[in-house]
């Protein structure tokens, strides 16, 4: 069980009581309006990161690498998409917990990031490999 979905509506209720305790009627106007605002600058966040991963490619990173190097334990799967700009392309079922999301990048390398109930538990890169063929070397003769 989620003790997030828990808390934060009894830690809101808690604040309204004592508001209402301190300041009377007043002071729950006050906290309401701190909640409302509160809530709003979230909705507003959630709006814009979807705003923007709506005008890329699913399942599209700029760098993979970097997606990776980025990537912490614990994080939430918003802040990912907010990241990469772009939603991850599901690869498992539908519901399915914990969730598998792959991001590709133009270099065919991409970042597998399970989720398990939102929150980022684990992620593997893969790179596809190199050609070994060595470049032509281009020779620079000094000039006298």
């Amino acid at each position: 069980m989620n003790l997030r979905k828990i808390w934060v509506p009894v830690g809101l209720a808690v604040l309204l009581i004592a508001a209402h305790q301190t300041y009377g009627w007043l002071g729950v106007a006050a906290a309401g309006g701190g909640i409302v605002m509160w809530l709003l600058l979230h909705f507003n966040r959630l709006m814009s990161v979807v705003r923007k991963a709506s005008q890329q490619p699913i399942g599209y990173v700029a760098s993979a690498v970097m997606l990776n190097a980025k990537l912490r334990p614990g994080v939430n799967m918003m802040h990912v998409v907010a990241m990469t700009r772009s939603l991850g392309k599901q690869q498992t079922p539908q519901g399915e917990q914990p969730e598998i999301f792959r991001w590709t990048d133009g270099s065919h390398s991409h970042v597998d990031c399970t989720f398990d109930h939102g929150r980022l538990v684990s992620w593997q890169m893969y790179r596809p490999p190199q050609d070994d063929a060595p470049a032509a070397a281009i020779e620079h003769t000094p000039t006298p």
